[in-house]
């Protein structure tokens, strides 16, 4: 199975209502398709989201990348030297990482195709499903905690909670929501950044002290800031995930040689795709730390991939896969069903894709 070509698309999905962070607002999701063909006939499908606020790619920049320099270098490879294939993709001097996961993951699609496997089965996986949280945007507490009350309605047992823009109004809409869906809900904390280290630790303290008991918190403080985040985990009684500190196997290792988080959040536009991501894993696994496997706004592409990963390692054990239930609209066959909470991976070959956009 030779690759013969890569050619791209554009992928845009209309959001339900606006998703609010301490970093964006989006309306919708707009993804970078990636198709590689291949001599047999068989068709690989990825995707990139471009998030310039957290991975510094945009659409233009992933298609550069994609149309210049990983083409030439992965056109004319053949897929029965798979690990070759995906080794000369990681190398290729692309300072993308939103670019190389869009491409990774195609291969790894065409890689299930070749061996008539789902892709988790071939990462020595065996769960078929997982459980994933909802996000509530940052919004007003009043809002917040309708958005909060109509998840758990629809059956979501843990709410991700977006903070981090005005910390005394974090404490009442944490507070408000927990009185609003009582103690069997799950709450988790993202701050997107949006904290310094001793403001962290403050608010942090007083959500103790009104027993909202938050499952954890995420990115308190500034990615690039490895000393605060440890700051925060050694004066805090909550977990502490790290999600933009955390790309590379480098920053993972960084941060358990600094003892900084307690958990980690994978995301493939982190770092770039399935294969590094599997490094990750190792990392964590050897340290004993588990992770939770979380997704930018991107589409259901990327997200099953994300499943399936989750689905092959144990070491991840918690799931922030709900973009495509934010979505207004689903243009894509196959890949992960959704039920509630319940995601449902394929038994189809590769990532289990039909049919892309009308």
């Amino acid at each position: 199975m030779k690759i013969t070509d890569i050619q791209l698309g554009h992928l845009l999905v209309p959001l339900k209502k606006p998703f609010k962070t301490a970093l964006r607002t989006v309306t919708r999701i707009e993804d970078v398709l990636v198709t590689i063909h291949t001599d047999t006939g068989a068709v690989g499908y990825g995707s990139a989201a471009p998030t310039a606020a957290i991975t510094g790619d945009t659409g233009s920049s992933i298609r550069r990348a994609i149309e210049g320099p990983i083409k030439k270098q992965l056109v004319g490879l053949s897929l029965n030297n798979f690990e070759e294939v995906i080794a000369q993709l990681q190398e290729t001097p692309v300072n993308s990482t939103s670019a190389k996961a869009a491409v990774d993951i195609a291969l790894y699609d065409l890689y299930g195709h070749l061996k008539k496997a789902p892709v988790y089965k071939l990462l020595g996986g065996s769960r078929k499903g997982l459980t994933t949280d909802i996000t509530i945007s940052v919004n007003e507490p009043e809002e917040m905690v309708r958005d909060s009350l109509d998840a758990v309605k629809e059956g979501f047992k843990t709410l991700k909670i977006k903070v981090g823009k005005d910390s005394a109004k974090d404490i009442k809409r944490l507070k408000h929501i927990r009185e609003a869906v009582g103690y069997a809900v799950s709450l988790r904390v993202d701050a997107n950044q949006g904290w310094t280290p001793v403001e962290a630790v403050a608010v942090l303290h007083k959500m103790e002290d009104a027993d909202i008991r938050i499952e954890f918190v995420e990115q308190p403080v500034k990615g690039h800031d490895l000393k605060g985040l440890k700051f925060v985990k050694d004066r805090v009684s909550v977990p502490v995930m790290a999600d933009e500190s955390a790309f590379s196997p480098r920053d993972v290792f960084k941060i358990i040689e600094m003892g900084a988080a307690d958990l980690i959040n994978i995301k493939l536009m982190k770092t770039g795709g399935i294969y590094n991501a599997l490094t990750l894993c190792a990392l964590a696994e050897n340290a004993q730390m588990e992770c939770m496997i979380g997704c930018m706004l991107e589409s259901k592409i990327s997200v099953t991939a994300a499943a399936h990963l989750a689905c092959a390692k144990s070491i991840i054990t918690r799931c922030d896969l709900d973009a495509p239930i934010l979505c207004s609209e689903d243009p894509i066959e196959g890949g992960v069903h959704y039920k509630g909470d319940h995601i449902i991976l394929s038994a189809e070959p590769g990532f289990g894709f039909k049919r892309i956009g009308g």
